[in-house]
């Protein structure tokens, strides 16, 4: 079977053998590829984001499927869309094969299981007001090929995959309404997808879901208006934001954001 992130890469045949400089600019140069890799398929992302926007205006929730490395970058970006853009932890949710358990420690078999990600799926009420983005390096790992055949062919939601396969009638692509395949060629380590793999997928994944909330207007220009206070950072963050918007002095902020319980949109509103 010809699966395009098995393949060897020439330019790495002795990484073994070289002094750590020389490995570390064959990892550079590989990774350089990424971005280029991800430029030929601006126009798919774009209209992949449109499809996920629509539904997400009306209520539906961004889903997530992977397996390993991919699982993981969904999970990241689940975590990380609440913070930012200040949505409820609902409406961004990752599945992974194996459960949580599987985000720091492989589960053996589970993403060999197709009814394991149906499974999943039923058990967060998938619906087809939401849109189930497969990830799968590969294209083809039946956890995620499952779950997409589930929200396609069963259920009629809307399906995006990314995969570093562009092959379109590969099982994960070919179950997608919005296939998004790059290929950035052969890891520096032959098949270690979560080198230059992960950062395709996680490259597509952060322009998705930014995409959608922008579009959703929880970004103003491009400061993160709704941006959730948590620490300290982030608090200087908020005020640094409110600050560029109107112009408040720092005692103005100050009492805007707590008259708004320090939701940084509320406080820019009250001082305008």
């Amino acid at each position: 079977m010809n699966i395009p992130t098995e393949k060897r890469n020439p330019w790495t045949i002795n990484i073994d053998r070289v002094p750590t400089l020389l490995m570390m600019q064959m990892f550079n140069n590989e990774d350089k590829k990424v971005a280029a890799a991800v430029k030929k398929h601006l126009p798919a992302i774009a209209a992949a984001a449109d499809a996920i926007t629509e539904k997400f205006r009306v209520g539906g929730r961004i889903v997530y499927i992977g397996a390993g490395t991919s699982g993981r970058i969904g999970f990241m970006d689940a975590a990380e869309c609440p913070p930012t853009f200040n949505v409820p932890a609902g409406r961004v949710v990752a599945l992974m094969a194996g459960g949580v358990a599987a985000f720091s420690q492989a589960v053996e078999g589970a993403e060999d299981s197709k009814e394991l990600a149906v499974a999943d799926l039923q058990g967060i009420a998938f619906s087809k007001n939401d849109v189930l983005v497969g990830l799968a390096a590969s294209g083809r790992t039946p956890y995620v090929v499952g779950g997409m055949e589930y929200a396609s062919n069963i259920i009629g939601a809307t399906t995006v995959s990314v995969t570093c396969n562009e092959d379109m009638t590969s099982p994960v692509n070919s179950w997608a309404a919005y296939p998004i395949g790059i290929y950035a060629g052969p890891e520096a380590i032959t098949g270690s997808t979560r080198m230059k793999a992960g950062t395709v997928q996680k490259l597509v994944v952060n322009m998705l879901s930014t995409a959608v909330m922008v579009k959703m207007g929880l970004v103003h220009s491009n400061l993160m208006t709704n941006v959730q206070i948590k620490n300290e950072k982030l608090l200087v963050r908020a005020k640094g934001i409110i600050k560029q918007l109107t112009s408040a002095t720092d005692e103005e902020i100050e009492t805007a954001l707590h008259e708004a319980e320090n939701d940084v949109s509320m406080a820019i509103n009250i001082l305008k």
